[in-house]
């Protein structure tokens, strides 16, 4: 696995690949990789003929009270990972090599930014677009693969790529789960034991939105209590947001119907601030609702 630090070499290696003819499939992360990292790399290999890998802790996405030297870095641990997955390439540069010194240019995807996420971590997506973007002006891949954990940031670079024609396929894949249900995310890391087990109240929520739904349940209100219901029987809970939304828009939806939406969860477990969802679609031709967790 080759490992490059410089934008300049990446660059070099992102034609050399589209000179071979190569189709190539960009996973970004921000290193400490888990399973779900993990997850997206087999489907970028699977779909495609080189498969590049990037690791960078992006400054520019931590607001003033979220603490960016906190933030898990592994770089040696995720490149053996990376190099047994049999990826083509790890793209792992310093941030002065994205942001050189007089960097004054952002992306902001107005609208689906601006709530949720967005709202409770001001600048955050800006910073996450501009990145993005310029990871895939740098890398060049065909497609990206990005997590449903993370859904608005999922939704925001498809909207991004669409309104800027980028000639890239985001490609969002499901939710690698641990066993008891709690999403792989690098922030779990920050949890002691005693908050690990608290976390699973995140799922137990989305769990009881699910039969809320399959038991015909369709006012959007009537399940986001439900969700706070559970999530308030655990005491090192803290419900930042529980919304259900339009998977498009990422407006409030009133009903589940005739469109897809998300059930949307932000809660501290301790300090730790922890995200999750799960997707409710309609089945075509008929009125089931088709939820995935």
């Amino acid at each position: 696995m080759e490992v490059i630090r410089t934008v300049s070499w990446m660059k070099e290696a992102a034609r050399q690949a589209r000179a071979e003819n190569h189709l190539v499939g960009l996973v970004p992360t921000m290193g400490a990789l888990h399973e779900g990292h993990m997850t997206l790399v087999r489907r970028a290999k699977q779909e495609c003929s080189r498969v590049f890998v990037s690791v960078f802790v992006n400054p520019k996405q931590f607001g003033p009270r979220e603490d960016l030297a906190k933030y898990p870095r592994s770089l040696d641990s995720d490149a053996a990972k990376l190099e047994a997955a049999g990826v083509d390439l790890l793209f792992a540069p310093a941030p002065a090599e994205i942001y050189p010194p007089g960097f004054a240019t952002y992306i902001a995807v107005e609208g689906i930014s601006e709530g949720l996420e967005g709202g409770s971590r001001p600048g955050h997506f800006r910073g996450v677009a501009t990145v993005v973007a310029k990871l895939f002006q740098i890398a060049q891949p065909n497609f990206a693969y990005f997590g449903r954990k993370d859904a608005q940031q999922a939704r925001i670079v498809t909207r991004m790529t669409r309104d800027l024609d980028i000639d890239v396929e985001p490609v969002v894949c499901d939710i690698v789960r641990e066993a008891d249900g709690l999403a792989c995310s690098s922030r779990n890391a920050y949890l002691n034991p005693e908050e690990r087990r608290a976390a699973t109240v995140l799922y137990r929520g989305l769990e009881a939105a699910r039969r809320q739904i399959a038991r015909g349940e369709r006012v959007a209100l009537e399940i986001s209590e439900e969700v706070r219901r559970v999530l308030g029987q655990e005491k090192l809970a803290r419900a930042d947001y529980v919304e259900v939304v339009d998977a498009d828009t990422f407006e409030p939806a009133a009903r589940l119907g005739g469109r897809a939406a998300y059930v949307l969860l932000a809660v501290f477990i301790g300090g730790t601030r922890l995200i999750d969802n799960l997707l409710v679609a309609p089945e075509p031709g008929s009125d089931r609702l088709v939820v995935t967790l």
